[in-house]
């Protein structure tokens, strides 16, 4: 068995030794699952680049593309160019368009690759002089060039718009215009302010459940231009609320990354599909999990995904914008990238301690793929910060 020595929260270091039994990397296809689940993908850095790492990003385009074929071969879907990204967090609309150009690229080199691809408003600056019409050209821009290149659109909240927006009426003109003009249903995006506290209000009320009367008033006026929306507000309670008064049509698609297992899985009056983060970081156990239940084995489903969930709630702790550190660290630790660094430096937001818990139960959620090489990373990280292992 392989030990570690890891501190502890009260600053002691203890052994830990390592008891997952990893959960093996097998290529599926998405028609497998009886969901439609999405991975929320993230960009790996380029850490020999001469720039200021908070200034200038600058990507690993190879490793990172390299990545998202990983997912169709899990039979998962790319959601691109997302806050998982580092979108308004290192990565600029500049750098998503080369993004979004790339990924497509290779999407098309297959037959099996289900992406799609987040357009908003972070261009345009927040600001007192910022107009809704401004914010409409802003989506406009943005979409359009989505579509342009053949893609389909996740629509993104908008800071823009939570900063202009003096009612809820602002939201409804925004999403109205914009949706009537997009070539192809979307999937609208309600990021929650534990996400993003500069999307605080969203759809014009501070109160969740008024906000959702809000944002169904305007998917069912569009309800032909929506797939579906996915909902980030980390309450398995407030998702199943809106997701049984959606139109039939629409579809939910779970943004809790802390109760999805249940959510996926669904009750007798309905389900939700998937758009994670946490589907980043535990690939192989989503593909397994969603495997299983298309095969009818609930039981085998929940088994695998449940001792996933005390990983992703420990990776989405408050301040959860800073979930990205935890989802590019088990990267790092299962060898899908050589290096612990991303772009804006954003690999300074988490703690040693929040590492090694995270190293913790990431093995006992058995998403480790190889546990000695995860071990010596671990041991060179705990090295940087004067520990010895």
């Amino acid at each position: 068995m392989t030990t570690i020595n890891l501190p502890n929260a009260d600053r002691s270091i203890t052994p830990y030794t390592l008891t997952g039994d990893p959960i093996p990397f097998v290529k599926v296809k998405a028609s497998d699952f009886p969901r439609i689940a999405y991975s929320a993908a993230h960009v790996v850095a380029d850490p020999l680049a001469l720039n200021d790492p908070w200034l200038t990003p600058v990507i690993d385009w190879d490793t990172t593309l390299k990545f998202r074929h990983r997912m169709w071969d899990l039979g998962l879907g790319v959601a691109e160019a997302m806050d998982t990204a580092q979108r308004g967090m290192g990565l600029t609309w500049t750098e998503a368009q080369e993004l979004i150009r790339r990924s497509q690229a290779e999407a098309r080199t297959r037959d099996d690759s289900l992406i799609a691809y987040g357009a908003g408003t972070d261009h345009l600056m927040p600001g007192p002089d910022v107009t809704i019409d401004d914010i409409i050209k802003a989506y406009e821009e943005q979409v359009g060039f989505v579509e342009a290149q053949g893609g389909r659109v996740i629509l993104m909240a908008s800071r823009a718009l939570a900063a202009a927006a003096k009612s809820p009426d602002d939201y409804a003109r925004v999403y109205g215009h914009v949706l009537s003009q997009v070539k192809q249903p979307v999937i609208m995006h309600w990021l929650g302010e534990m996400f993003d506290p500069a999307l605080q209000g969203y759809w014009g009320n501070m109160d969740h459940d008024k906000a959702m009367d809000t944002c169904l008033e305007v998917i069912a006026a569009n309800a032909d231009k929506v797939d579906g929306i996915k909902i980030s507000l980390l309450s398995a309670e407030k998702e199943i609320a809106m997701r049984r008064r959606l139109p039939v049509a629409v579809k939910m698609y779970t943004g809790d990354d802390f109760n999805y297992a249940e959510l996926i899985a669904g009750d007798e009056q309905g389900y939700s599909h998937a758009l994670l983060g946490i589907f980043d970081a535990i690939a192989p156990a989503a593909s397994a999990g969603l495997s299983a239940l298309g095969r009818g084995d609930t039981k085998a489903f929940f088994d695998i995904l449940e001792p996933t969930v005390p990983l992703s709630r420990h990776i989405f702790a408050a301040p959860t914008r800073f979930y990205k550190t935890g989802v590019v660290f088990l990267a790092y630790l299962n060898g899908l990238q050589d290096h612990f660094a991303m772009i804006g430096g954003q690999h300074s937001t988490r703690s040693l301690q929040h590492l090694a818990e995270l190293f913790r139960l990431a093995d006992k959620a058995r998403v480790l793929a190889d546990p000695e090489l995860a071990t010596a990373r671990m041991k060179a990280v705990l090295a940087v910060h004067g520990v010895a292992s």
